[in-house]
Order: structure tokens, then sequence, then C-alpha cells
């Protein structure tokens, strides 16, 4: 397909959809963290209805931790959970939990469970978890490593549903040995619009100086996912200067302003200013400003058929930003169901804990936002 622009009004409604989803005051707490508290969350996963009326809900537990001074200064990532629910808003209760020993191998002790998603794949369901593991820098770069800290990675679990979901046939999916991208985790999984299964995921370089998006595709009938490019969405140039994590796909309804063009997506990010918190001059106008572990949220599209091509929505300023705390707002993901769209993310609060929140928007909510 050529490429063709958007036109303004359906932009507009493509960010007032977002909005009215990501809505930071309607959003409802889903899972609390461990404690309300800094450095205490439970995120970083998606929802997902495997059959008619089930949803499972995942995300992991995360417990006050630094790790410039090494894992072993607090918990940090200590569980990764799913839940099952009714109903795409909950309540929900955990029926399936994997420790740091459960993801562990003898030659990789796992430091910190990072981010991870479940997928409905092609011989039943998969959890994609990324994982800091025990393991060394390359030489080359080895005098770069903090003692007690470690590599990310990716791995997945593939099983007939989530009760057979066995930590033991655990294989590597993505990882890297490069300095530019030697840290990776965040996965995100969804079916390519143009054929196969994506995987996005945030990558650092050695030098934790930055956060960006890269991406791996699974043609159909394959186990492995196959690097395409390490930059999906560069880094912008003023908000989002330091980091841009793609943590979601959604492909919008063709009705309202849409109904005539091509299938296209929205795609949810989390930016940052900085990579640590900035001292504020007194006499500059206080705002959040986004840094590692405290993003801001973002907002992109791109014409299905170009995929991964993306343009940002949110070019100077953030879209989604808390009212309470840091302001952090991150993780977006979301689920269509018959009567509408679930979203999900971590919010900060006044205590600057990150629960698990959302908000879910009912089929002509939607129609209504995009109609112009």
């Amino acid at each position: 397909m050529p490429e063709q622009e958007l036109h303004v009004k359906a932009k507009e409604a493509l960010v007032n959809l977002a909005k009215a989803l990501v809505d930071q005051e309607a959003a409802k707490v889903l899972v609390a963290p461990q404690q309300d508290a800094d450095g205490f969350w439970f995120g970083s996963g998606n929802i997902i209805e495997p059959e008619p009326g089930r949803f499972l809900l995942c995300g992991r537990y995360r417990n006050h931790g630094d790790s410039r001074t090494g894992t072993g200064a607090g918990a940090r990532g200590l569980e990764f959970a799913i839940f099952e629910g009714s109903s795409p808003s909950g309540p929900f209760t955990k029926i399936r939990s994997f420790s740091k020993q459960d993801l562990s191998r003898s030659n990789a002790p796992v430091v910190s469970i990072e981010g991870g998603k479940l997928f409905p794949g092609p011989s039943g369901l998969e959890m994609i978890v990324s994982t800091e593991k025990g393991i060394d820098y390359p030489e080359s770069l080895a005098s770069f490593q903090k003692p007690g800290t470690g590599v990310w990675s990716i791995d997945r679990i593939a099983a007939a549903g989530v009760e057979s979901l066995d930590s033991t046939t655990m294989t590597e999916v993505q990882s890297s040995s490069q300095g530019a991208t030697l840290h990776i985790k965040d996965p995100v999984v969804f079916e390519s619009p143009t054929g196969g299964t994506a995987l996005m995921y945030c990558s650092h370089p050695f030098g934790w100086s930055s956060s960006n998006t890269g991406l791996a595709v699974r043609g159909e009938g394959s186990d492995a996912f196959e690097l395409q490019t390490d930059t999906v969405l560069e880094r912008g140039a003023t908000w989002d200067v330091a980091c841009t994590r793609v943590t979601d796909r959604l492909a919008v309804p063709q009705v309202g302003l849409l109904a005539d063009l091509p299938p296209l997506s929205l795609y949810f990010y989390d930016g940052a200013e900085c990579l640590r918190s900035l001292d504020e001059n007194a006499k500059a106008v206080s705002r959040p400003r986004g840094y590692s572990c405290e993003e801001l949220g973002g907002l992109a599209w791109g014409w299905d058929a170009e995929f991964p091509k993306m343009q940002r929505l949110s070019v100077d300023f953030p879209l989604f930003v808390s009212p309470h705390g840091t302001g952090c707002s991150r993780y977006v993901s979301t689920l269509k169901t018959q009567g509408g769209i679930m979203a999900t993310w971590q919010q900060s609060q006044s205590a600057r804990s990150q629960p698990l929140v959302g908000n879910f928007m009912d089929a002509a909510a939607v129609e209504s936002r995009l109609a112009g």
C-alpha cells in the first residue's frame, strides 16, 4: 500500500480514544503491590481472554531495590503471577505463581523477574517472561558490570493451558551479547498485521543511558523469533529523549472517521526525559519529567500494511501522566472484547507505589470517540 497521510481530525480522534481508555481519574486498582510504598509495584503484564468469559491477567510483583548497588539491596522483581477472573475488570484471583527460583537455571540464576505476557499461541498458551540472570557481561564489557547484577533476556514457556505451564520446559527466545542492546526485557507479543507473531521488547545498552524498542518476528509454523530491528520507534526529541519503550498494540476499530481508511493501529509507549531524576531550577515550570522506573505515557500510530512503521502522536509532551506521586503512568496494555476495550497500566500513587489499574470502555463509547 502506498504511503498515506492521516488527516488531522482522525489523529485527534485517536488521541481522544486513547485518553478516554487510559483515563487517570477513572482508573480502578486491579492488583495492588505488596506494600503501598516507594519502589513497590505490580504490573508490566497483560490480560487475555483464552475462552469466552474467562480472563487471565499476569504481571510481576516488584519490591524495593536498586540495580545500581546490586539486587542484594532489595528484593526487586520477586514473583511472576497469573490471576483469573470472569470479567476483564475483575475481581481477579491468583491461580499460578513463579518465583525467581522457579525461573532459574543452574548456570543462570534469576536475580530479578521483569515484565512478561500471556499469549494464546498456535499450540495453546505461551508465557513469555523476561528476567535478569546472574551471568557475566561479555569479556570486552566485563569491567562495567556492577556486583550483584546480571543480564536481562526473554524466555518462553508453552503449554496446553495455564494449569500446565511448567518452568522446567522454559526456552530462551531473545537475548543479546552486543553492547548497544545487552539488556533485553519487557516483551510485547501480538499477531503481526503482516503475518506471523511479533515480539517487541525493551533494550538497554550496557551503560544504561537509554531505553529502546526492538522487534523480532516468528514466522508461521516456526518456534524461533528472528530479529528484525533494534529500533522500531526512534527515541523522541523532547519528553521522551531518553526512553521510548513500546508496551502495546491496539488494532483500532474501523468506525466513524476511520470507516473508509485502511486498517491502522495505536501503539502505547513509555517515555522519559532522563534515566535519573533531574534537579529542577526553582524558577522553571515544575512538571513530571519521567525517569527510569517512573516513566510517563506516550502514543504512536501506524498503518497495519506498513508495520512496523509508526508515527508519534505525543511529540512535545506525554499524553498519560498520573495525578498522584511522581506522575508515573506506564506499561499500558489493552484487550479488545466483544463488549469493548479494557486498558490496564501501572499508575503512581500518593505514596509512590504503582498498582496495576484499569479502565473498561464499552463499544458505544469507543465508536463515539471515533465519530469525529
